[in-house]
């Protein structure tokens, strides 16, 4: 996708990254944050210090996706990267979360990561579950019913995993 570029996002980009961040989560449908999670904390936990790294993914000069990429476990397992996508619900369905994805997983190539898991892609999120299989990702364990969705009730959180 040409017409979209990615960066890493620096303090200043929170202003833009926010907006998204919190359609995506108040949604309740695709992450295990509280829907209700106030800015300081939604900046703290998408934007901590290094190792782990904030993307962020622009068309026109405007934020229209973001990514974390961090170390899924500290110590002697952080040669496995994990990572959230985000990308804003207006411009869903257009590529920007595929380009999003390809560019992250390139990016954690090129940090060393060996590998990539996600530790809870909601089960119900079959567009998500759909692209990241087309990436290679497998489904190596659903945990029954441990996520509240607001609509489909007690769903099943998948883990994926793929080598790099």
């Amino acid at each position: 996708m040409a017409d979209v570029t990615f960066r890493v996002a620096g303090r200043e980009d929170w202003p833009a990254i926010w907006p998204i961040w919190h359609r995506v989560v108040a949604a309740g449908d695709t992450y295990t944050w509280d829907p209700g999670t106030p800015e300081e904390e939604a900046h703290a936990l998408w934007m901590p210090p290094p190792p782990a790294v904030t993307l962020v993914a622009e068309r026109d000069g405007l934020v229209v996706g973001t990514a974390l990429l961090k170390p899924v476990q500290p110590g002697l397992g952080d040669h496995v990267a994990n990572a959230g996508f985000m990308v804003d619900p207006d411009r869903a369905g257009g590529g920007i979360g595929r380009a999003l994805a390809e560019h992250t997983l390139d990016e954690a190539r090129r940090r060393g990561y060996r590998a990539m898991q996600f530790s809870a892609v909601v089960a119900s999120n079959v567009r998500a579950v759909g692209l990241w299989e087309s990436l290679g990702f497998a489904i190596v364990g659903t945990v029954p019913e441990a996520f509240r969705h607001p609509t489909d009730g007690l769903v099943g959180l998948h883990i994926m995993h793929r080598t790099l």
